[in-house]
């Protein structure tokens, strides 16, 4: 966006590393991902380049929860993001460990590193992962670690607590990696990806990786028996760790001792690489000793023989709350100061690049004097993410984004997100030319399909019954339009290309839009209607100088949430835990007066 940035890191070889999972999206997450790529970000451009498994997982479920999730080849990951930041024009890299902030008078200044080295900007945005005071575990056993292999950060945290910023502490974890040589696959059950592999990024020339398989096992009683037996030297359950871990993506001993009715939990093999053996076990994060992992392990079919390469452990952290963050994800505390990713209690790549994302745009808005770009609940899945945090907090656990967090989701489809978001992302100049010149002839092809097949009908004769008969479907009894046709649920567009052979040709990804938007469009209405009725409460601002004190009847436990996150509008004062529909009214009333006054 044309602003000279430093990016500061603790090692530059690991610009990139993926600490955990060597994958990208899932549900929820590849939707975060599209919309980052509609913006002009850089995630799907990278997985495309460098995936080497790719899959549509939810395909028998509605378009609103299908999403797309790839494999990566985590070592070319890695080189690919290097070489695309050194060759950023404007972008500077330099290996440090930040220690301090430099702030005068609640405005930022700066970043102070460890060996004493000060850097001066006119916005700093934090994205410290869970290097803020790291404590690995595994077993009885811990150490300092941003994560396996990299020293974590200490002062950071001391100099946001000496701001007035409030800490917590949060946990996750990940798997030990396998040597695939000793793994017997022959009996396991085989993952292949799409055929054709599907690109994430809407301006991808396709997958260019060879793609391989997964594998499939499950642990079972004796691996049960082995966890019970050693639970006792699990640092979660000897309450040497007490911070919680992502209820959604839980440790081996969480699973055994949450879900004890299941005999047997699913494993995916995952490989991390093209020129690597080693491999992800999908499903086993621990932090039981090494002994135990071993045992573990190998009481799994086809992993009898396995040889770990590298234990799993759990790791602690430091988070600052997010309520402490205005939407746009400046604090409230600094101006200046952003926060993005694990640094908000979140968890996961695409949570991280989605916070990253948005607080650099806004970071560049806030430098041009522009306002902050902050997106609805009903715009995108970065909107939702977002509201979540500076809304609810994340005190309890990490923060997982999922398709049931988003109330309006049929209207947030991955297939869709470019169409949200490519003007904007192209009106503030992050997404390029050719971008933003393909989303205008995608949807100039939509339109003109929709178009057509409002205008052009089938008539129920012996010719079209016949046609519909071939491909098993039932006959027209009078004459009807391609587009009613193509709202029943047994038709799809590539029917209506059989029956009716004059049909315009299209690509693949305007035929699917076409489908669904026609399919789905009485749905769609109403959940438009719904964001219509809620939006009212929306634009319904609150004065930055409002005084809670002076609103009679609101009680003090409400008044001090609305005081700590000080909402912006009536409609996130609404979403706040705990704000009652009956103080939302006293304080509706409340602006009404005050505005007569």
């Amino acid at each position: 966006m044309g602003c000279t940035t430093l990016m500061m890191t603790l090692n530059l070889d690991h610009i990139g590393q993926m600490s955990c999972n060597p994958a990208i999206g899932g549900i929820g997450k590849g939707h975060l991902v599209k919309e980052i790529d509609a913006l002009g970000g850089e995630m799907a451009r990278a997985i495309d380049e460098t995936g080497i498994q790719f899959r549509i997982l939810n395909t028998k479920k509605g378009p609103a929860v299908r999403a797309s999730r790839a494999q990566a080849d985590k070592a070319l990951y890695r080189m690919r993001m290097k070489r695309v930041l050194e060759n950023c024009p404007g972008l500077m890299l330099r290996q440090g460990s930040v220690e301090a902030l430099i702030v005068e008078d609640g405005q930022i200044k700066g970043v102070e590193t460890q060996i004493g080295e000060c850097f001066f900007g006119r916005k700093v945005i934090l994205t410290t992962g869970t290097f803020l005071k790291g404590l690995i575990h595994i077993g009885d056993r811990n150490y300092s670690a941003g994560r396996a292999g990299d020293f974590a950060v200490h002062g950071l945290s001391e100099s946001l607590v000496g701001l007035g910023f409030k800490v917590g502490r949060l946990k996750t974890g990940t798997c030990p990696r396998l040597d695939s040589r000793t793994i017997d696959y022959s009996e396991l059950a085989v993952q292949d990806g799409d055929e054709p592999p599907q690109p994430f990024s809407f301006s991808s020339h396709g997958v260019v990786q060879r793609q391989v398989p997964c594998h499939i096992t499950y642990t079972n009683s004796r691996t049960h028996d082995i966890i019970r037996s050693a639970i006792h030297r699990s640092p979660m359950y000897s309450g040497v760790i007490k911070s919680r871990g992502p209820r959604y993506c839980p440790s081996i001993e969480d699973k055994i001792y949450r879900f004890a009715d299941k005999d047997r939990h699913q494993i995916f093999l995952e490989p991390e690489g093209l020129d690597t053996v080693e491999v992800y076990p999908n499903g086993l994060s621990t932090s039981l000793p090494l002994d135990v992992q071993v045992e573990m392990v190998r009481s799994i079919k086809g992993l009898e023989q396995a040889e770990i390469m590298r234990h799993g452990y759990a790791i602690e952290y430091d988070f600052f709350e997010p309520t402490q963050l205005y939407s746009s994800l400046e604090t409230k505390l600094v101006k200046g100061l952003y926060h993005a990713g694990q640094i908000n209690g979140t968890t996961g790549y695409e949570e991280a690049a989605a916070q990253g994302i948005m607080a650099g745009i806004n970071a560049v808005l806030s430098l041009r004097g522009e306002e902050a770009l902050v997106f609805s609940r009903d715009q995108a899945y970065i909107g939702v993410l977002i509201d979540d945090l500076v809304t609810k907090g994340t005190d309890s656990e990490p923060y997982r984004m999922f398709t049931s967090r988003a109330e309006y989701r049929l209207l947030l489809r991955e297939d869709n997100a470019d169409l949200r978001l490519s003007a904007i992302g192209h009106r503030i100049g992050l997404a390029g030319e050719a971008e933003y010149q393909r989303y205008q002839g995608k949807k100039a092809a939509i339109d003109d399909l929709i178009q057509y097949l409002d205008d052009n009908q089938l008539n129920a004769d012996g010719e079209t019954n016949a046609r519909l008969e071939s491909i098993g479907k039932g006959p027209l009894h009078n004459p009807t339009k391609l587009s009613q046709l193509l709202r029943r649920p047994e038709i799809s567009l590539s029917d209506i290309r059989v029956i009716y052979p004059d049909m315009i040709n299209c690509s693949r990804d305007v035929d699917s839009q076409v489908e669904v938007t026609i399919k789905y469009q009485g749905y769609v209405n109403r959940q438009n209607d719904i964001v219509e009725r809620f939006q009212k409460m929306e634009d319904v601002r609150l004065p930055e100088d409002i005084d809670y004190s002076q609103i009679s009847g609101i009680s003090r436990e409400v008044r001090e949430k609305l005081l700590r996150i000080q909402p912006r509008s009536l409609g996130q004062a609404a979403r706040i835990s705990g704000v009652t529909p009956a103080a939302i009214t006293l304080l509706s009333f409340y602006l009404k007066k005050r505005k007569s006054a």
